[in-house]
C-alpha cells in the first residue's frame, strides 16, 4: 500500500485512505491535469463533493521536502565526486529542480540510484503520513 500511494503522488494524483476501511483511492489532481476527458473531471469532483468525507488525504511532499530528496542524493554521491559537484552546483543555482533532472538523466548508472534513492524517501514519507493518521485516529 505504501510503495502505491507514494508512487500515485510522486506522478501527480491525490491519494485518499478511507476512515474506517483503510481502502485507498486516488484521483486525478484537476489542478495538475489540466486536459482531462469531461467524465473523469466530473466524477473526481462528484467524489471531492459527497465522499471524500469518508476519507483522509495523504498529502503528497512539498517542494522543500522534494529539494531536500535531491540534496541527500547528492550528498551521498561520495564515489563519484564529479557527479555529486554537478549536482550540488544545480541544486545550488536557478532552476535547481529541473537542472538536477537534466544532469541525473544523462548521468548513466546514477540515475536509476537516484530513483531507487527517491522511491525509498518518498515511501518512508508516506509510512510516516500513515503513522500519523492513525495516531490522531483519523483512521481506524
Amino acid at each position: 500500500m505504501i510503495e502505491e500511494v507514494a508512487g500515485e503522488l510522486d506522478v501527480g494524483y491525490r491519494m485518499f485512505v478511507h476512515r474506517s476501511t483503510g481502502s485507498i483511492r486516488s484521483i486525478m489532481d484537476l489542478e495538475k491535469f489540466i486536459d482531462v476527458d469531461e467524465d473523469i473531471r466530473e466524477s473526481t469532483q462528484q467524489f471531492l463533493d459527497r465522499e471524500s468525507v469518508d476519507y483522509v488525504e495523504v498529502e503528497r511532499w512539498n517542494t522543500r521536502e522534494e529539494f531536500e530528496m535531491m540534496a541527500g542524493f547528492a550528498e551521498q554521491l561520495a564515489d563519484a565526486p564529479a557527479v555529486q559537484e554537478q549536482l550540488i552546483t544545480a541544486l545550488n543555482g536557478s532552476k535547481p529542480f529541473r537542472n538536477f533532472k537534466f544532469i541525473i538523466n544523462n548521468a548513466g548508472p546514477y540515475r536509476q540510484q537516484w530513483f531507487a534513492f527517491k522511491d525509498a524517501r518518498q515511501q518512508a514519507y508516506v509510512k510516516k503520513r500513515l503513522e500519523l493518521l492513525l495516531e490522531d485516529d483519523h483512521l481506524k
